[in-house]
């Protein structure tokens, strides 16, 4: 009787784990092995179209000039315009991400491919956090969020970003010395580039739309201007090849200084020297990666009487004897220039001029019209114009 009933207690048992063993709810493991490797496969699938069309996308310099396509190295002219803010503050104040969606849209249909834009604009404290001493000890949560957006959205509207990290602007007014303490200490430099530059540069190079960076927009002023403290070339200098070295030697992302004419830009008779050259740089920072990639200088009708007009005659064209003395050995753009043109031209014979002097790209100022340089109405002939001319190098992936 009692192995009767082991009998049939064993087959109860037998019959309750081939019951579980064979409900369909219950996968076998060569499903559930099968099924998590799809998904790994999927997911690396997906990584390695996301880095191809990285690759694809990022704008490099080949031959003196700029190309995108990887290996296929296509050449891309900068058609360019300054958006420089909204709000003044947007990345970490007032930013607002549809108004930014519909401006890149806007801006991308009439044939701008570029937009610098200034993604730290004043002396306060709602992006970059800076004490006294100029220690920089990180950047607030709302302008990494701000920042995310931003980028995320120029991706999708296919608009190439020059991010300009600092101006003149955070060298004067009330918080002015906490900017030029920075900049005066190496130890407060090294700060900025470990808790500000770097993190930017490791959070956003993988995406192929922030394509350079400005370290600082006209930095001659800080030097020449009293409200902005008058520091010495050298100090600034080593800002910007600690800088340049560190983002070099961390990501793909070209590095330029957007100097307000060519005084500082260019050596030789006319010129205080180039003060952002591999061998000025170099001298101050032992690092043969504090070389900026490309000149980025601005042009306004005052500078004329000066240096010449870069646009509308080969006496000042980019690479002829007597111009505006830039190095050949690195691409030029002109990075700021009134977007209602220069004086006695109009703005599309300014990009015209400009791209058969050898530029690589105008970026007029802007396309938003925050000053009396004009705006949008003024910009968008002169980009319709080129990119209808010369639609392979405006949009040369399509």
């Amino acid at each position: 009787m009692k192995l009767l009933k082991y009998f049939l207690f064993a087959l109860l048992i037998g019959g309750v784990f081939c019951s579980m063993s064979c409900n369909s709810d219950y996968p076998d493991e060569t499903e559930t092995a099968s099924t998590d490797e799809d998904a790994v496969s999927d997911s690396l699938t997906e990584t390695a179209d996301a880095d191809n069309e990285a690759e694809l996308r990022r704008i490099f310099i080949k031959d003196g000039s700029f190309h995108v396509g990887g290996s296929e190295a296509k050449p891309i002219w900068i058609n360019g315009t300054n958006t420089p803010w909204d709000k003044w503050n947007d990345f970490g104040g007032g930013y607002n991400d549809e108004w930014w969606d519909a401006h890149f849209a806007a801006l991308h249909e009439n044939g701008v491919n570029a937009v610098r834009v200034w993604i730290n604009c004043n002396n306060g404290q709602n992006a970059v956090i800076i004490d006294e001493n100029g220690m920089v000890s990180g950047i607030s949560d709302k302008h990494r969020e701000d920042l995310d957006a931003f980028f995320d959205t120029a991706r999708r509207n296919q608009i190439y970003i020059m991010a300009t990290l600092l101006s003149f602007d955070h060298f004067k007014g009330n918080t002015a010395d906490r900017w030029r303490n920075m900049v005066q200490s190496k130890e407060a430099v090294d700060s900025f580039v470990t808790n500000y530059t770097l993190p930017f540069v490791n959070r956003y190079k993988d995406n192929p739309y922030l394509w350079s960076i400005d370290l600082m927009n006209e930095p001659d002023w800080v030097h020449e201007n009293a409200e902005c403290g008058q520091l010495a070339w050298e100090d600034l200098s080593y800002f910007f090849a600690v800088n340049t070295a560190a983002i070099r030697e961390n990501s793909p992302i070209l590095v330029t200084v957007g100097m307000a004419f060519p005084k500082y830009n260019a050596d030789g008779n006319g010129y205080e020297g180039n003060k952002v050259s591999d061998e000025f740089m170099q001298v101050l920072y032992d690092n043969p990666n504090a070389s900026l990639d490309f000149w980025s200088p601005h042009y306004y009708d005052w500078v004329g009487r000066w240096y010449g007009v870069p646009f509308t005659s080969s006496s000042y064209g980019l690479r002829s004897e007597g111009g505006w003395g830039l190095c050949d050995s690195k691409p030029a753009i002109i990075a700021e220039t009134s977007a209602m043109g220069s004086a006695g031209y109009t703005l599309t014979e300014d990009y015209i001029n400009a791209f058969d002097n050898g530029w690589q790209g105008v970026m007029a100022w802007t396309s938003n019209g925050v000053d009396d340089n004009g705006g949008f109405e003024e910009l968008t002939p002169a980009t319709r114009y080129i990119a209808e001319m010369y639609a392979e190098l405006v949009f040369p992936l399509g």
